[in-house]
């Protein structure tokens, strides 16, 4: 699997998916750099409800669903400070170089509106990696405002290595929100 391969795919963890008859519409997608960092922002909007969106982006079972760039992925036990943990473990190449990726980390929840996951750099691949979801009721849909900023704690090759990031990061995105929707209405997303 090429490492922009497993970009694309991770972009989604969370915006993600492929079902029939999608409504799923990805209204603006926005991948920045600076330096090491690497900040994707977007905006879409589900044909579901935000109780049901709000569901599927929480319960980390289903990550493998989202996305093939999961290998592993699952919620964990809460933290010493009641907030719940997650797990995801990712696979993916660049060129000739292969790893795996580790996030763990906890959950700041405000149900049906907020979702931030932050990974623990003692125990993850990554310096910082930071998601959030904002749910907005739209109409009979809803409007979700997804923030992911990350910070590779590996190497990424110069020159070739930001230029795929940034790629994978951006179309990553539009795969995944089919899949997402599809759990969201209570079908099977297609692989």
């Amino acid at each position: 699997m090429r490492f922009g391969h497993f970009l694309r795919r991770f972009a989604v963890v969370f915006l993600l998916l492929s079902g029939s008859a999608p409504a799923a519409d990805l209204r603006d997608v926005t991948v920045e750099q600076e330096e090491k960092r690497y900040r994707l922002t977007s905006v879409t909007y589900f044909d579901a409800s935000v109780a049901d969106l709000y569901r599927i982006l929480t319960d980390y079972n289903l990550f493998t669903e989202i996305s093939s760039v999961f290998i592993e992925s699952r919620n964990i036990r809460a933290a010493a400070n009641g907030k719940p943990g997650y797990f995801t473990r990712m696979q993916g190449c660049i060129l000739l170089f292969c790893k795996s990726f580790v996030r763990i980390g906890e959950l700041t929840l405000t149900p049906h509106r907020e979702i931030i996951a932050l990974a623990d750099p003692e125990r993850s691949d990554f310096t910082y990696s930071r998601e959030r979801w904002l749910l907005q009721a739209d109409g009979d849909g809803v409007l979700l405002s997804y923030e992911f900023e990350l910070e590779p704690s590996f190497w990424v090759p110069p020159v070739i290595g930001p230029y795929v990031m940034k790629r994978a990061l951006r179309a990553g995105g539009a795969d995944a929100v089919d899949r997402i929707e599809a759990l969201a209405q209570g079908r099977k997303p297609e692989r």
